[in-house]
């Protein structure tokens, strides 16, 4: 693990370029792919930012495929990876929230052996009353032969085969929180300089947490092991401490908190959405991945996240993520809802 003294200042750059030093294998191609990601998230961090002042909010008038309708912060940073990351040829193909369908490397430009997977702006229905919004990530190797464009195999992998996974934060400071199956790690932007700055370095989460991030307003909606895990975690059957219900409504938002302070965020499937409603590629693989190399955990109710083999580029899925005692008592009460 690489030490940093209290009074360094270690940039987003240097400290990548610190850990591929460590891997004499490594060709650069990662880390490329990670400073790219840090830019588009000045970029996007700007136009959050610059929101209320230009004719950036509210919805854009088009619905994204899930039928949502997008806001034009979605469309705006959607844009911005794609335009950040499409010409670098460290990737052989991408995949958006936004995007219908696999997003293709412009002919003009060479085609790598990674593919990115990504959420442009989570949480952005809340945009418009000044809510942190997030970007999700995740990192792929390509499964198919070959240097072409990169096919629906090579994006279709379980989430244990991310080589690397993040979130940017855009709330009262930017923040971004990679992994790359060393230890979590977290970069504060300072718009002095215009630098991620390393902020948080080695993040731990507690393996008991203090927060429950869950809506509520769908516990009509929950089956009874559902409805009695959650009696749980509010200590309401006298078998533990009450936690501290948050729910922002933003998912980057709430794991964000819980991933410091300890908590579960809980979106369990219900009657309307059986199948559950995050998408598994864009939100909750990338999030398990950093809940796990954190030391917490993340379980759809059945199995280990990360197990999962998808099936579909738009796949949803239940999710319990964070501390790793919480999830694993949300698998042990929900035998009985399989």
């Amino acid at each position: 693990m690489i030490s940093h003294s209290d009074t360094s200042i270690v940039t987003i750059d240097r400290f990548i370029i610190e850990q591929e030093a460590q891997f004499p294998e490594a060709t650069g191609e990662l880390s490329g792919i990670l400073y790219d990601l840090a830019v588009a998230a000045k970029m996007i961090s700007s136009k959050v930012r610059r929101a209320g002042l230009i004719d950036i909010l509210g919805a854009a008038g088009s619905e994204n495929v899930q039928g949502e309708h997008q806001q034009k912060l979605d469309v705006i940073a959607n844009a911005i990876i794609i335009k950040a990351m499409d010409h670098g040829g460290r990737l052989c193909a991408m995949a958006s929230e936004e995007e219908e369908g696999i997003i293709a490397i412009p002919p003009q430009f060479k085609c790598g052996k990674y593919v990115l997977l990504f959420d442009p702006l989570d949480g952005s229905s809340n945009i418009d009353v000044n809510v942190p919004v997030g970007t999700i990530f995740s990192v792929l190797r390509r499964v198919t032969p070959g240097t072409g464009h990169g096919a629906t195999a090579d994006v279709l992998q379980a989430g244990m085969k991310q080589v690397a996974a993040g979130y940017v934060i855009y709330g009262s400071s930017t923040m971004l929180v990679y992994s790359t199956g060393h230890g979590v790690h977290g970069f504060t932007l300072d718009p002095s300089i215009g630098e991620f700055l390393l902020s948080h370095p080695d993040i731990r989460t507690p393996e008991l947490g203090k927060y429950l991030s869950v809506n509520d307003s769908y516990e009509r909606d929950w089956s009874e092991p559902v409805r009695a895990l959650m009696r749980y975690y509010r200590g309401l059957d006298g078998n533990r401490e009450p936690m501290n219900v948050r729910y922002v409504g933003s998912l980057v938002a709430d794991f964000h908190r819980n991933l410091l302070g300890g908590g579960v965020f809980v979106y369990p499937s219900n009657t309307q959405s059986p199948s559950g409603k995050l998408r598994l590629l864009y939100e909750c693989n990338p999030l398990a991945f950093i809940a796990e190399q954190a030391g917490g955990a993340a379980s759809d109710g059945k199995r280990r996240l990360l197990d999962v083999v998808p099936a579909e580029l738009h796949q949803r899925s239940p999710l319990f993520l964070g501390s790793k005692i919480d999830v694993e008592t949300a698998a042990r009460m929900l035998l009985t809802d399989r």
